[in-house]
């Protein structure tokens, strides 16, 4: 193959580079949704309620329900109520009594920005970024009913968890006339994002009651911003499911817009997920209940399950159960929590890689205790897996080096006569036993790596607001004053120059600019990403020089022998 052609392949890869880490970045910033505020409880207790309708699905013999296309909204809820504020070592939960639903979560160990005292609000009842857990008892004597949801009563508004104890219990009470009384119980534990909730329904009444358990995700199309007014970008921004037959399917607001979803499932989970954190409602693994979503006139968009019929005897009394997780985006948490839950963690479509390079970091993060030396550490590991595959490239880009003079000299011994420069060209190459195309190798395996890297580090929380030394205290952000790209672009321009210049001199010329408009480009990137690009191009650079040192001297001794 001539040289040229070798060059502009050569070209071309660092051409899909810049095209997929351009495609990247325009993700990134794509969106510029509002910024998420605290809410009061009088703000919280001025909001709605949204209570699903019922129509019996004969396919199930009536066991199992469905939802309408629209909800029906309940009346106002009066600002006399008392939110009920719960507080543990990780959350800070509101629960409104009417419904019992959750209405606010705050993440205690995740601050909303770096060096702030205020805590990351996953959870809210603001107008323009309400975002809510519901969950409720369908019966035709309530609790929760077509004309809205029943106003729970409780011993007290503040509960802590206390230090050494190993659970805090929230009791709620309501009683219809008829004379059934339901319970629905919070329990909330230490270290703990998952929060269960468990109805006990003893009916004193001389009739029979029977209801669903209905459990809900409400919230408006607007992911929170991040630091630095960046959008807190993800590779998904939206709803899940996962059932036996699908253990993720991601279901987009703009599929709600267009679609409602009515599939009847056993057991599985309903999520809805952003950047870092994920909220999901877990019914009991052995009940079947019925998926829906819908958009709301005021634009919530709803994702909720409606579990089988419940029937309690008079005299009897019974206890039914789901869990509900909202916290940070962490497989070993999820896990736990349900099957496929960590699947909500997508690090897109080279995940194999992903999780790979993620163990690896966690394994050395858990000796070393930085994220950033955990980075550094793995782009090493990563370079001694290839090394024996860089070296015989390099040694390639050596000998294809040296044979510049010659292949010069041949370009102006035949002049125009392109077909003869070619075939004089291949021959010397087969003369010398270089290989031209070898040298393009380090660039191709460079490209997976980085971008499964780009996932790992954007999607991961581990990284979020984690430093590493001296300036850079966020890897998950772009370097504040932009040393890392700038380096990384030094150290790509320096790797460049021990590489053979292209002929021809428009195309040296493109090539000495590839360190410029990398920089340029990727400078507001994530810095872990900056920092193992500038690492890899470092080690790369030391391995070459030296492997095109050792042949020198090779050829130097040999040649004075």
């Amino acid at each position: 193959m001539p040289t040229n052609i070798i060059d502009y392949f050569r070209i071309a890869l660092y051409v899909t580079l810049v095209v997929i880490l351009l495609a990247l970045f325009q993700a990134w910033d794509k969106e510029h949704p509002k910024t998420i505020a605290t809410t009061s409880a009088v703000e919280a207790s001025a909001a709605n309620n949204y209570v699903p309708q019922l129509i019996a699905d004969t396919t199930q013999s009536a066991k199992t329900t469905a939802a309408i296309s629209q909800p029906v909204k309940a009346a106002p809820i009066s600002p006399a109520l008392n939110i009920i504020h719960v507080t543990t070592d990780v959350i800070k939960a509101d629960i409104n009594p009417v419904g019992g639903n959750i209405i606010q979560i705050q993440l205690l160990k995740y601050p909303e920005e770096l060096n702030s005292n205020v805590p990351f609000l996953l959870l809210n009842d603001s107008p323009e970024t309400r975002y809510i857990a519901q969950s409720g008892m369908l019966g035709r004597s309530g609790p929760d009913t077509a004309n809205g949801q029943a106003t729970y009563s409780a011993d007290q508004t503040e509960y802590t968890l206390a230090n050494g104890q190993k659970e805090l219990q929230v009791k709620l009470n309501w009683k219809n006339p008829e004379g059934v009384t339901f319970t629905k119980i919070f329990t909330f534990r230490p270290n703990d994002y998952e929060i269960g909730v468990n109805y006990q329904i003893a009916n004193q009444s001389d009739q029979p009651w029977d209801g669903n358990l209905y459990l809900q995700l409400m919230r408006k199309n607007a992911p929170p911003t991040g630091a630095h007014g960046i959008v807190n970008f993800a590779t998904y921004f939206g709803a899940a499911i996962s059932s036996p037959e699908k253990a993720f399917e991601k279901i987009s607001f703009k599929q709600m817009d267009s679609t409602n979803l009515n599939q009847t499932i056993k057991a599985g989970w309903a999520a809805m997920i952003q950047h870092y954190f994920v909220s999901a409602w877990v019914p009991d693994k052995n009940n079947t209940s019925q998926y829906f979503t819908r958009v709301t006139a005021d634009g919530l968009y709803t994702l909720g399950m409606i579990g089988s019929k419940i029937e309690v005897k008079p005299g009897e009394q019974i206890n039914t159960q789901a869990q509900f997780y909202a916290g940070p985006a962490i497989s070993d948490n999820l896990e736990k929590v349900a099957p496929g839950l960590q699947l909500t963690i997508d690090y897109g479509w080279l995940w194999i890689i992903s999780v790979a390079i993620f163990w690896m970091m966690q394994k050395i993060h858990s000796v070393v205790g930085n994220w950033g030396w955990s980075i550094v550490l793995v782009t090493l590991l990563i370079k001694l897996m290839f090394y024996h595959l860089s070296a015989k490239s390099y040694r390639s880009m050596s000998g294809l080096k040296k044979l510049q003079p010659r292949i010069t000299a041949l370009k102006e011994r035949f002049g125009d006569d392109k077909q003869k420069f070619t075939q004089a060209t291949l021959e010397l190459y087969k003369k010398e036993k270089v290989n031209p195309m070898s040298g393009c190798l380090p660039i191709l395996i460079q490209i997976p790596v980085f971008i499964a890297l780009y996932w790992v580090l954007i999607e991961s929380v581990q990284f979020r607001q984690a430093p590493f030394i001296f300036w850079i205290q966020d890897l998950s952000t772009y370097d504040p004053y932009y040393i890392l790209p700038v380096m990384m672009g030094l150290s790509m321009f320096l790797q460049q120059r021990l590489n053979p210049p292209p002929p021809d001199p428009m195309q040296a010329k493109l090539m000495m600019l590839m360190p410029v408009v990398f920089t340029a480009m990727f400078a507001k990137f994530p810095a872990g990403l900056m920092l193992y690009w500038f690492v890899n191009n470092t080690v790369s650079f030391l391995q070459q020089w030296y492997i095109m040192h050792s042949l020198d001297k090779a050829e130097k001794i040999k040649k004075s022998k």
